[in-house]
């Protein structure tokens, strides 16, 4: 691409912010009772990101659950034009979730560019038999319409196995700005940033995704190219930082000055213990992930933010013990919360 061509600013541009690190909620769906989408209260919930602090905000991705995509829903487009409208003339990056086969993918990423998103987090995890190659060609088709967010996603809500070679032919795409690195595994995480270290390209950014160990993703000098100095992750795109979104954004800034004056971490990594004890109570880790999303839900339902916290799905809910764990985590964890700062701004943010 020529320096002067706007598509080829734009990735330069996005890619820039991104490198600077940042806090970038997984954006929920807010339903009524009957469960239909409430746009009073989706609105509400960009408004709190915003306001908590959030660089960018992700929509469209699994928190806002991917059946927003079946026809009979409809949901896709208006979900994602709700949230452009609030971010527009914000400042925040808009990341939206790509998923499906190449047609499908295309369509979706080709709506979020005219919309006004600046990448796409593009996730493989329908694409379970396709070789490497297939693979491969499917995201550079992709990246020829939006800048590229890479996506290891789990395998336990629905991902797919996505070894080193992927990651080194995946990193050969102009259009990558960021990898959001979720596997939950940590030999799996090693493999995406021996990739990039492999790839030489500094134009890149790691995001955890990894919801059981943020701290430690933030705080970790990962091995870099021979000679070079450590990767590092600079934020996260995070289920987790769909709530409590303002202390996530104050926890981004203490490991960012820990990481820039060689501090001791160990207290970072005692609030990483927590946030993970806490997660696991969210995310419902006791029954396989299963209440993950509604767990999400549960914490802005007793904010205020969401009305309940039905799913489109009836038939997903809490696991049974989950609402007593996500008592425990708030009891114990007070200071991972916002209650306050939420309560304060409730009102505003449901005009």
């Amino acid at each position: 691409m020529a320096a002067s061509d706007p598509a080829s600013a734009r990735l330069s541009a996005v890619g820039e912010a991104l490198r600077r690190g940042m806090v970038i909620p997984a954006h929920p769906l807010a339903l009524t009772a009957e469960r239909r989408l409430d746009e009073r209260r989706q609105r509400a919930l960009t408004r709190y990101y915003c306001d908590a602090g959030a660089h960018g905000v992700a929509v469209g991705v699994h928190t806002t659950q991917f059946t927003i995509r079946n026809p009979k829903m409809g949901l896709f487009a208006p979900v994602l034009r709700l949230a452009i409208d609030v971010l527009r003339d914000r400042g925040l990056v808009a990341v939206a979730g790509i998923c499906g086969p190449t047609a499908q993918a295309l369509a979706e990423a080709d709506l979020a560019r005219r919309l006004g998103y600046d990448a796409g987090l593009l996730s493989l995890a329908g694409l379970h038999e396709a070789s490497n190659a297939e693979l491969i060609a499917h995201c550079r088709a992709v990246g020829e319409v939006i800048p590229l967010f890479g996506f290891y996603l789990q395998p336990a809500v629905g991902g797919r196995l996505l070894d080193e070679g992927f990651w080194r032919a995946f990193l050969e795409i102009e259009a990558v700005v960021a990898i959001k690195v979720a596997p939950f595994d940590r030999y799996a995480t090693l493999e995406v940033v021996r990739a990039l270290a492999a790839s030489g390209r500094a134009d890149v950014a790691l995001y955890t995704g990894n919801d059981d160990a943020i701290v430690a993703d933030l705080v970790t000098p990962y091995p870099g190219r021979a000679g070079g100095p450590p990767l590092r992750f600079v934020g996260g795109l995070l289920g987790q930082w769909a709530v409590w979104t303002s202390q996530a954004v104050a926890l981004l800034e203490r490991t960012r000055r820990a990481v820039e004056t060689g501090a001791d971490t160990r207290d970072l990594l005692a609030v990483g213990a927590q946030l993970t004890d806490a997660n696991g109570a969210l995310f419902d880790v006791r029954h396989a992930f299963a209440g993950c999303i509604a767990g999400i839900h549960e914490v802005l339902r007793r904010q205020g933010l969401l009305a309940g916290r039905w799913c489109l799905d009836p038939h997903e809910d809490l696991s049974p013990g989950q609402a007593d764990e996500i008592d425990r985590v708030c009891r114990a964890y007070p200071h991972l919360t916002d209650d306050e700062f939420v309560k304060q701004n409730l009102d505003r943010w449901l005009l």
